[in-house]
Formats: C-alpha cells, sequence, structure tokens
C-alpha cells in the first residue's frame, strides 16, 4: 500500500497530497539552499515514483529556477511557503519537507554540500534548546 501525505502553506491557501514512497531524504547546506531557505540548510524529499496532487491553490504556485543552474523553487505567491516541485523533466519530485502536515516515517539520510556550510552552522548541538520563543 503506497503512503499518503498532505501539506499545505503557511496561509493555507495551497494544499496537496502525495501519493507514494520517498526514496531520498537530505539537508542541504549549500549556499543555494541557504539563501532559498533563510536557514542553516534545506530539507528535502526525493522521490522518482510518488504522484503529487494539488487539492487547492495551484494557482497560488509560482516556480523560480535560478539561471543557468538545476536549482529550482516553487512557493505561494501569498505567503511565500516553499512547495513540492518536479524537476528533471517530470522525472524527480521534490517535496521540502517542512510543508507537510503528515507524519514523516523516515529521518534524514544524510547532510549534503558540508563543504560549503555557513561559518556559524558548527557545534549547534551545544546551542541552548527552548520548547518556546523567550519571554523579553
Amino acid at each position: 500500500m503506497s503512503e499518503l501525505h498532505y501539506g499545505s502553506c503557511l496561509c493555507g491557501k495551497t494544499t496537496f497530497e502525495v501519493i507514494g514512497e520517498f526514496q531520498h531524504f537530505y539537508l542541504c547546506h549549500c549556499s543555494r539552499c541557504r539563501k532559498d531557505t533563510g536557514t542553516a540548510h534545506a530539507a528535502n524529499l526525493f522521490s522518482s515514483t510518488a504522484e503529487l496532487r494539488w487539492l487547492s491553490g495551484k494557482n497560488n504556485v509560482k516556480i523560480f529556477t535560478l539561471p543557468e543552474t538545476r536549482h529550482k523553487k516553487s512557493f505561494c505567491v501569498e505567503c511565500g511557503s516553499a512547495l513540492p516541485n518536479i524537476q528533471m523533466d517530470g522525472k524527480l519530485l521534490v517535496v521540502p519537507a517542512g510543508c507537510l502536515d503528515s507524519r514523516l516515517s523516515v529521518i534524514p539520510d544524510a547532510h549534503v554540500c558540508m563543504a560549503s556550510k555557513g561559518d556559524w552552522d558548527a557545534g549547534l548541538e551545544q546551542v541552548t534548546r527552548l520548547d518556546e520563543l523567550p519571554l523579553g
């Protein structure tokens, strides 16, 4: 039986489902993914067999491809949330893990592009961890 995952953007205007299995889950630290996400790394799931179905807001999805690269991003034009996209001439589905509303039964396979990680992206396991934003 195929896995079924649901996801959405932050504003909720765009929703989707993914039917099928993810083959890979990578945390990419390259400079493009850092700029793309504004964070230490992108967290993307990859599948060559799963099917993406837009449930609502498909017209709110914009696709950006960085010229002369394979770097591609889909996002909601209302709230800017990263959304799934199809790459490699329809052969690869890329799903940002953070836009999934369903629980994942997998953990990342690897941190990739560590040679180009941010200089502040080191020793993070020693940084204080809080369940909420600190007051004040």
